[in-house]
C-alpha cells in the first residue's frame, strides 16, 4: 500500500483530554505514575512517554497542579529546549504509589477499546483486494500446482477462513507464508486498550514488525506527527502456531503482580493473518478448537473475559489459515466445516513439477545435475513408494547429497551411489527393534 493510503487509514491524534475518551482520573494515574517511574520533570519528556501531543500532556500537567500533586520547580531545563521544569508534590508521590499499586500499568496512554474499533474497520483484513499479479510475486519462488492461485486468490481476497489440508511436506505453510507476504501493506496497531478501567496491552515486537519513517523524508515525518502516537505503524502482523497452541492462549492473560492484561493471539494478529498449522498435533482436539473459533468466524467479533468474570466483545478482524495433514472429515463435524468459508486440498506436486523443484533447488544449493541420477532416482527409487511425490523432497535429497560430498572430501555431485544414500535417510524402516 502507498503512503497515502497508508495516511488515510492513520488514527488522528487527540487535541485535547476530551477527545481522549478515557477516565480522567485514569489519564491523571497514568501521568502521575510515568513521571514517578521515568524520573520525567518537562512536558515533552512526558508527551513523548505517554505517547500524546505536548498540549495535552500540558493539560494534563495543569490538572496535576490544580490538585496540587504536581509543581513548577521553577527552572527552565537546558538540555530541553529551556522547557519549564516539573516535579511530583509529596501528595503526588503518594497517589502516584497508590496507584502502582492498584496497577503497575504506566507510559502509553490506552486506546478507548471503541475509538479501537473504528480504526479496525478502517484498516480491516476485508477491505484488502489482493491481485492475480500480487499473489503470484509472493509465492513466486514456490512451484504450484496448476489452478491454486485460482483457489487462493479469492479466499485471501475476501479475507475469511482458509483450510488447507493434504499429505504432510507439500508447501502448505510455506504458502501460508507466501499468503503473508502478498498482503504487503501497514496497518496501525495500539500500544494498549482500556476497558471498563482496564489496560491491556497489545502491541508486541515479537508479533509486531514496526515500520519507521524515512529520516530523510520529511513529509513522512511529518505525516507521522499527525498520527496518534498510542499506535505504531506496522506490517500487517502474521501470528503463527503450531502443535503448542491450546485454548488458554486464546485468553486474556492476566499478570497478578503487575494488575495488567496482555492480548491474546488472536486480538495481536488482529488485521493480519493467524496460521493454525499442523492442525490435529495440539493437545486440544481440533474440533475443540474450532468451536471456539465458531461465534469469532462468523460474525466478526470475539468474546474475552476479564479476571472479574465480566465478558465482552473485541472485534475479530483476521484472516484465519488452517492447515492440516489429515482429511477434515476425520477431525471435524460438518457443522464446523461450514464455518471455514474455503477448504484448498494441497497436493503432492506431479511427476514434471516434481523435476522442475528439483533443478531450482540443485541450481539454488550448486549441486550439477546428473542425468544417469535423476534417472536412477525416478526410475528405480520413487517406484518403491508408489511414485508419490512431495515438495519437500527435493530439499531433502539435495542437502543430504551435499552433507554426504562434504564428509567425504567429494567435490559437490550426483552419482547414482550418492542417490542411494540419500534416499535411505529419507524413511525409516519399518522393524522390531528389541528392548
Amino acid at each position: 500500500m502507498n503512503m497515502q493510503l497508508s495516511a488515510m487509514m492513520a488514527p488522528p491524534a487527540p487535541r485535547g483530554l476530551t477527545d481522549m475518551q478515557l477516565p480522567v482520573v485514569m489519564m491523571r494515574d497514568i501521568a502521575l505514575k510515568t513521571l514517578f517511574r521515568k524520573n520525567i520533570d518537562t512536558v515533552g519528556d512526558l508527551a513523548e512517554a505517554i505517547c500524546l501531543p505536548v498540549p495535552v500532556a500540558q493539560e494534563l500537567l495543569d490538572l496535576g497542579r490544580s490538585q496540587k500533586l504536581i509543581e513548577a520547580t521553577g527552572s527552565m531545563t537546558a538540555g530541553a529546549g529551556n522547557e519549564m521544569g516539573y516535579q511530583l508534590t509529596d501528595s503526588g508521590k503518594a497517589r502516584a504509589l497508590d496507584a502502582l499499586g492498584q496497577s503497575e500499568y504506566f507510559g502509553a496512554m490506552p486506546v478507548p477499546l471503541d475509538v479501537y474499533r473504528e480504526q479496525v474497520k478502517r484498516q480491516s483484513i476485508r477491505n484488502i483486494q489482493i491481485t492475480r499479479d500480487q499473489l503470484t510475486r509472493a509465492m513466486g519462488h514456490l512451484i504450484l500446482p496448476p489452478g491454486l492461485l485460482d483457489q487462493l486468490g479469492p479466499a485471501v481476497s475476501a479475507g475469511r477462513s482458509i483450510l488447507m489440508y493434504g499429505p504432510p511436506g507439500n508447501g502448505k505453510s510455506s504458502i501460508s507464508n507466501g499468503i503473508r507476504d502478498a498482503l504487503g501493506d501497514r496497518i496501525y496497531v495500539p500500544r494498549a486498550i482500556e476497558y471498563a478501567g482496564q489496560v491491556i496491552t497489545v502491541y508486541d515486537p515479537i508479533v509486531h514488525t514496526a515500520v519507521e519513517p524515512e529520516r530523510d523524508d520529511p513529509t513522512a515525518l511529518r505525516r507521522v506527527r499527525r498520527f496518534d502516537t498510542r499506535y505504531v505503524c506496522c506490517e500487517r502482523p502474521t501470528v503463527v502456531t503450531g502443535g503448542e497452541l491450546s485454548l488458554s492462549m486464546l485468553d486474556l492473560v492476566y499478570n497478578p503482580t503487575a494488575r495488567t492484561y496482555q492480548a491474546p493471539l488472536q486480538l495481536k494478529s488482529t488485521g493480519g493473518i493467524f496460521i493454525v498449522d499442523d492442525l490435529g498435533r495440539q493437545s486440544e482436539p481440533p474440533q475443540a478448537l474450532i468451536n471456539r473459533w465458531i461465534v469469532p468466524l462468523e460474525e466478526g467479533k470475539d468474546i474475552l473475559g476479564l479476571q472479574s468474570g465480566e465478558k465482552f466483545e473485541v472485534p475479530f478482524d483476521t484472516l484465519v489459515i488452517f492447515s492440516t495433514n489429515y482429511h477434515p472429515n476425520e477431525i471435524f463435524d460438518q457443522a464446523a466445516l461450514r464455518r471455514i468459508f474455503f477448504k484448498i486440498k494441497i497436493d503432492g506436486p506431479t511427476k514434471e513439477n516434481y523435476i522442475k523443484i528439483f533443478a531450482m533447488i540443485a541450481r539454488k544449493r550448486g549441486l550439477p545435475l546428473d542425468e544417469a541420477s535423476l534417472v536412477h532416482l525416478l526410475k528405480i527409487k520413487y517406484p518403491t513408494i508408489g511414485n508419490v511425490y512431495a515438495n519437500y523432497q527435493p530439499v531433502f535429497l539435495i542437502d543430504q547429497i551435499l552433507s554426504i560430498c562434504d564428509f567425504e572430501g567429494l567435490p559437490h555431485q550426483m552419482t547414482p551411489e550418492l542417490v542411494e544414500r540419500a534416499w535411505a535417510n529419507m524413511f525409516v524402516r519399518d522393524e522390531k527393534i528389541a528392548k
